[in-house]
């Protein structure tokens, strides 16, 4: 179905054609990443129905539905920033039941949603299947982290400021607007931009600081 032509639908739609041109056939994971309420998940289903209306087969997961419990956290230390940058999301689950099945195609089946935050609680899986030409639009915090980066055939950044103590620690590691094919000035929503990049951090310098910053907070 065609979308009502707004400014920011128009802006998405130039934003698609942009990744679209260069990504071929079969699999493609679309990744954004972006501070805490900078508007990741708005963005990705606004982005998610542009796509849809060209037909394309798409679908839509965010990380916030792949976290560690809380008891599972607190496996890893004291609850600080730096433990929740380093394993608040279940890297594994999302990789097992998601990231890798997906990639696989044909008959294999994955699951968009694993875990409840409200609750603090796993959640029945539902499992799912799509054609070979299928595209993922994931959002969510520290998806451009070094780990992760490589991961996604497409990587967007939303442009801001971390105010979070967990993100200013990622930020400083790595700011994910310096390796973000597509950085996303969302400051006026209904009018969104190309935004700036930003610079890479060093784990041995801003990110410590960063570190002893978020010690204090906490």
């Amino acid at each position: 179905m065609r979308l009502v032509t707004t400014p920011r639908v128009a802006f998405l739609r130039g934003i698609a054609d942009e990744f679209l041109a260069r990504i071929g056939r079969g699999r493609v994971i679309v990744a954004i990443d972006g501070p805490l309420r900078s508007g990741k998940t708005q963005l990705g289903d606004d982005l998610a129905d542009v796509l849809r209306e060209r037909d394309l087969s798409v679908f839509r997961a965010s990380t916030e539905d792949f976290h560690r419990s809380r008891e599972a956290q607190a496996d890893y230390g004291p609850d600080t920033a730096e433990r929740y940058w380093r394993y608040g999301i279940d890297e594994s689950l999302l990789e097992r039941t998601l990231v890798e099945p997906f990639r696989m195609a044909g008959s294999t089946a994955f699951v968009t949603r694993g875990f409840d935050l409200a609750r603090d609680a796993w959640v029945e899986p539902k499992w799912r299947t799509g054609p070979a030409d299928a595209i993922l639009v994931l959002d969510g915090r520290f998806l451009l982290r070094r780990r992760l980066r490589d991961r996604w055939d497409v990587a967007l950044a939303v442009d801001g400021e971390p105010t979070d103590a967990a993100d200013r620690i990622a930020y400083a590691s790595s700011d994910p607007r310096a390796v973000a094919s597509i950085v996303i000035d969302q400051s006026d929503p209904a009018h969104p931009r190309r935004g700036d990049a930003g610079g890479l951090g060093d784990d041995d310098g801003p990110a410590a600081e960063a570190r002893a910053e978020a010690a204090e907070g906490d």
